[in-house]
């Protein structure tokens, strides 16, 4: 019999992910270049460390995910108590498990109000799934069938199965697949920086709203189901909108009588120094997405928070709604979550983001404005950006061209101990609740210090250089 393989046996586990392992959303020629994949083997509060034994601050919080932290034992044992009394059911056949129910009850009172239903998924693309399918079926019984269609953004991120690539506005997911599907149409990202440098935040503003309600005449309101958004776009790059975006786009969807979905996977949970993003904005959507958060990622869960009117719909209509998954309402899965709501609320972590940590946040990154390759930072909560820029006091990109300039200060942050995550020329990072004053210094600082190591490899980069 074979020995086991050890955490530790490094060099083993890599041999064994490149002879069959493939990692999620990488260019598997680089992971085979680079003998496999960095081994994380284990973590604790803010920090993560790997197989070489390289201690890392975790600017990523994983995946935009690890709200309370790494190495919290309360979630691991409500893992195990919830195991060893009824570790699965599923939520169809008319059943429900008790943790499910009480989280849904739970979730309900976070999202307040007119929000009062959940339904269960594994992950923030599946949410999304389902707010693609529940919206259409509430058209359907509304006796509205021509009402198919989704508008979205450009540049955003709705998850990645079909659906959600298809939802979302990244166009280099779109050519992998032949996608988006039909019925979905996208508009401009409220992203002043990139796409509004130099122009008046509300004029900005404006003509972003506008090109929303334009779409919506373009396909007939009498067609279009919904509008979907991110509060903070994450993984486009920390796009935050101008001021009074949200209460604007609101008003054009009840306009023309559209629901109005946000995507909270990222936004939620406290990230923005809020229960959810849409909440910071002052705004009411019909259906809310999350996900990561909701467990700080200890265990797969998703869900969609459902409006009252929508729900009165479907049991009014009644006939099924013939959707859904094996580990929907997944009893393990909600106990951890609950548990995670509930050292959420006690360390108040909320109120921390808003008013101590995030505010620190900001401050310590407005430090690298005065940094020659530094154009802007920006952040709202626990969530921010630092754009990566040619030429002080403008938006130009090394070699005239969005994404040469991020994945290398990235990777020099990462050697110097700090996990963040290039998009385009954007270092965003997006730090555990839990984050301290002097981790926020550490994080920080190695950015610092990574923009001027990197400056002199930046500005010998020549055109021909360009694959």
């Amino acid at each position: 019999m074979n020995a086991p393989i050890r955490n530790h046996d490094v060099a083993e586990l890599k041999r064994l992910d490149l002879a069959h392992h493939l990692p999620a959303q990488a260019d598997h020629k680089v992971i085979a270049e680079l003998g496999g994949s960095r081994i994380v083997t284990r973590a604790d509060g803010c920090y993560i460390t790997d197989g070489d034994g390289h201690r890392i601050l975790d600017g990523m919080a994983g995946l935009w995910c690890v709200n309370v932290g790494y190495g919290r034992k309360e979630l691991a044992d409500a893992a195990y108590e919830q195991m060893l009394e009824l570790p699965y059911y599923n939520t169809f056949f008319k059943t429900a498990t008790p943790p499910t129910v009480k989280l849904a009850a739970k979730i309900a009172e976070k999202m307040g109000g007119h929000l009062t239903h959940v339904f269960f998924n594994s992950s923030g693309s599946e949410a999304n799934d389902t707010v693609f399918r529940l919206v259409r079926h509430y058209w359907k019984l509304k006796g509205q069938p021509n009402r198919t269609v989704f508008i979205s953004r450009w540049n955003a991120y709705h998850g990645s199965t079909v659906a959600g690539v298809s939802l979302g506005g990244m166009k280099h997911m779109h050519v992998q697949g032949d996608l988006p599907i039909p019925g979905v149409e996208h508009v401009m990202q409220p992203y002043p920086f990139g796409e509004g440098f130099g122009e008046d935040p509300a004029a900005f503003r404006d003509r972003a709203v506008k090109e929303i309600e334009d779409k919506i005449l373009e396909v007939g309101p009498e067609n279009v189901a919904a509008f979907i958004g991110e509060p903070v776009q994450g993984a486009g790059g920390v796009i935050i909108p101008p001021d009074g975006y949200w209460p604007a786009v609101e008003a054009v969807c009840r306009k023309y009588g559209i629901l109005l979905v946000c995507d909270e996977v990222i936004c939620g949970f406290g990230r923005l120094g809020q229960w959810f993003g849409h909440q910071h904005y002052g705004i009411k959507p019909d259906l809310i997405a999350m996900a990561k958060g909701l467990s700080s990622g200890y265990l797969p869960i998703s869900a969609v928070g459902v409006a009252d009117h929508i729900v009165a719909e479907l049991r009014e209509k009644g006939g099924d709604f013939i959707h859904g998954f094996t580990y929907s309402g997944h009893p393990t899965c909600a106990a951890v979550a609950l548990k995670n709501i509930e050292i959420i609320e006690r360390e108040d972590l909320i109120t921390r983001t808003r008013e101590d940590t995030g505010p620190y946040l900001a401050k310590a990154l407005a430090r690298l404005n005065d940094h020659p390759l530094v154009g802007e930072t920006r952040s709202l909560g626990l969530i921010g950006a630092v754009e990566i820029v040619r030429e002080k006091g403008t938006n130009h990109r090394f070699l005239d061209k969005e994404g040469e300039a991020g994945p290398i200060v990235r990777d020099i942050c990462i050697r110097n101990g700090l996990m963040v995550r290039a998009i385009r020329d954007s270092i965003v990072c997006c730090p555990p609740l839990i984050v301290s004053h002097a981790e926020i210094d550490e994080l920080v600082g190695i950015i610092e210090k990574s923009l001027t190591e990197a400056e002199p490899i930046l500005r010998a980069l020549k055109p021909e250089a360009v694959s």
